[in-house]
């Protein structure tokens, strides 16, 4: 079946979520920015978000987990941000995106064979930011961060559940409730103009 897509600011407590479903034996995938920031520090590149193929070396990692990912056709698989947060990363950035980013997030979009649930966990910050070498940012910055996340999955057709802060376990139950919920009401929406709005914004903005 689809996956389900965890989404918020920087430091939020994605990763603690992902581990707590990964244990309790969910497929999990996992963020392909950081480790392509990883790989490339570890080459000695320091900022390899400035690189000009940045978002198409994320949105590949992506792609090939998220093909892996599909051999759990029967159960709910839960992945670590997207293709719309590789949007939302070059829209923070002021650079452009990619054709095939946008390309990716319309085929996010149709009706068959969808590889992504309209339901999106949007994990909301914490009230701080512990920084990394891969996470160079404020909790300030990290806000505005937030804030463009949200704009560009409502815009491009997905329902955010929140998910606030709070305990651990305590935030995962509730994603659960939320993945039981929305199994037994299963919708099948069109976005397909969401995408073309997408697209529009992209071509005013280069």
């Amino acid at each position: 079946m689809p996956g389900y897509i965890l989404t918020g600011a920087p430091g939020s407590g994605k990763t603690a979520i992902l581990r707590h479903l990964e244990i309790d034996g969910h497929p999990v995938v996992e963020e392909a920015a950081t480790d392509v920031i990883a790989l490339h520090q570890a080459l000695g590149r320091p900022e390899p978000w400035r690189e000009p193929d940045f978002a198409e070396q994320v949105l590949d990692l992506q792609r090939k987990r998220r093909r892996r990912a599909e051999a759990h056709a029967a159960a709910v698989v839960f992945h670590d941000r997207s293709p719309v947060c590789t949007l939302a990363l070059c829209r923070h950035l002021g650079s452009t995106p990619p054709s095939a980013l946008l390309d990716e997030i319309e085929g996010m979009t149709a009706a068959e064979p969808r590889h992504y649930e309209r339901t999106v966990f949007f994990v909301r910050n914490q009230g701080f930011v512990e920084a990394t070498a891969a996470r160079r940012i404020s909790f300030e910055e990290s806000l505005v961060f937030e804030r463009i996340h949200e704009l560009t999955y409502r815009e491009a057709g997905f329902d955010l559940v929140e998910v606030p802060a709070g305990p651990l376990a305590t935030r995962v139950a509730a994603i659960k409730q939320a993945v039981d919920a929305d199994i037994r009401n299963h919708r099948r929406p069109r976005r397909a103009r969401a995408v073309e709005l997408l697209r529009e914004e992209t071509r005013c903005r280069s």
